[in-house]
């Protein structure tokens, strides 16, 4: 299908934090073979406790039970979609909606993966065509099904050499002489969120309790050497790997919360130098790092990555640290609206590319 010069479209993205649905109103302008994009508008919807506490037990439900939260959560979707359209005075000024859905199981060594939130539910209460279920596709092709967001890296954000997304889990896009490596880096605000409550904060503000504590060098070393460090790419973690063999090794030394946040931060930084030295030998202190996501906002965190990756570390507006995913989730609706690859196989290590996505008309 060949390209319009523009489209209107609302991307959705619900990441492993929990702390929201972000949902982001994007403009896509395609023109002379390049794509350029603005975020019009953009907000997140928080989840109430009770939604929390479903997500977050969702992986031990029978199957019957599971469904039924998919259903459930794509109506929940496309009432807060519906509000969001409402809120900004968008109706009709919407062309599609692409949503990621939310994670509840990643196995790709399996070929399975699950994202829910029934597409049919959200294009039926918006009155929309909707784009869901982004990642099958590329498992059955035998991939890892992420990371998905390094087809917006390449052609939306062509100016960075690495782009890392810290939210629940830390992942990167490395450009490599032509050729696009990503990649799931380590667990990140999920650990870091869990320790912050222990204080009875929603997360670490700033990094601020983080910068207050000590390094631990044992427990350093004993999270640099868990297995998955050790996988070549392209290589993805399940939201278990922070909850089943992060947060009990941590558990493990008896220190203050302060220290364990404050070593967890370090060894983020560690293995974001470590993955991008790996993945880019030539890496350059020229090179051009770009942070996103809700980790961006972690002062102390940022402050580590640069101080020893020694590149230029950029963090940009916060409409972009906030949004990039669910912008990213967008386009991905506008790739596979018009037929066009959406999942690179350099990155998820599918047998070819793909156009991810089941399409829903309402």
């Amino acid at each position: 299908m060949p390209h319009l010069p523009l489209y209107k479209v609302i991307g959705v993205m619900s990441g492993s934090s929990l702390d929201g649905v972000d949902i982001a109103y994007c403009t896509f302008i395609h023109e002379n073979d390049n794509w350029r994009f603005t975020i019009d508008r953009a907000d997140c919807f928080h989840y109430t406790k009770e939604w929390t506490d479903r997500l977050r037990s969702a992986r031990s439900l029978d199957g019957r039970s599971l469904w039924k939260l998919h259903a459930e959560y794509g109506h929940l979707l496309g009432g807060m979609i519906g509000q969001f359209i409402s809120q900004y005075n968008l109706t009709g000024k919407v062309d599609l909606i692409s949503s990621h859905g939310h994670t509840i199981f990643h196995y790709p060594e399996e070929k399975f993966t699950t994202q829910i939130g029934d597409g049919a539910a959200i294009a039926t209460i918006t009155g929309l065509p909707v784009v869901c279920d982004l990642r099958s596709s590329d498992i059955a092709l035998g991939g890892n099904g992420a990371p998905i967001v390094p087809i917006g890296d390449k052609l939306l954000f062509k100016e960075y050499n690495y782009l890392l997304n810290i939210g629940g889990i830390a992942n990167i896009t490395v450009k490599e002489n032509g050729t696009i490596h990503a990649f799931d880096i380590c667990a990140a605000n999920q650990v870091l969120n869990y320790y912050a409550s222990q204080k009875g904060l929603e997360y670490d503000k700033d990094g601020q309790s983080a910068s207050s504590g000590k390094l631990h060098q044992p427990l350093l070393d004993a999270l640099n050497e868990l297995d998955y460090y050790k996988k070549a790419f392209p290589k993805s973690l399940d939201n278990g790997f922070s909850t089943d063999v992060v947060i009990p090794l941590i558990n493990s030394f008896d220190i203050s919360v302060q220290d364990k946040l404050h070593t967890y931060c370090e060894h983020i930084a560690f293995q974001v130098r470590a993955h991008i030295e790996n993945a880019d030998p030539s890496a350059s202190s020229d090179a051009r790092l770009l942070i996103t996501g809700g980790g961006a906002f972690n002062q102390f965190l940022v402050s580590r990555i640069s101080a020893i990756s020694s590149l230029e570390v950029v963090v940009p507006s916060d409409t972009v640290v906030n949004y990039k995913e669910a912008l990213v989730m967008a386009f991905i609706g506008v790739l596979r609206w018009s037929g066009e690859v959406n999942v690179l196989s350099s990155v998820t290590g599918a047998s070819r590319d793909s156009v991810g996505g089941a399409l829903y008309h309402p």
